[in-house]
């Protein structure tokens, strides 16, 4: 077997990386932060940044599976 299929049999699934505490608490994180602003109001330019980084975050948990989808197939 060579080691590269040994490598990628070792490699989680996207499932098994969603199901991690590690990518859910982040994503409950960034998904929270984006809610409090909503609930507090969007009133000044911070605010818009406070919702562009909630949303950077957010996006950037979701291009972790998507790379995980592609290492494993």
């Amino acid at each position: 077997m060579s080691v590269d299929l040994i490598e990628k049999s070792k490699r989680p699934t996207v499932l098994e990386s969603a199901l991690t505490f590690n990518w859910g608490g982040q994503m409950i994180a960034s998904t929270c932060w984006v809610l409090s602003i909503f609930a507090y109001g969007i009133s000044t330019v911070g605010d818009l940044f406070q919702l562009a980084a909630a949303t950077a975050w957010m996006i950037s948990n979701i291009a972790a599976l998507w790379e995980t989808q592609k290492e494993v197939a």
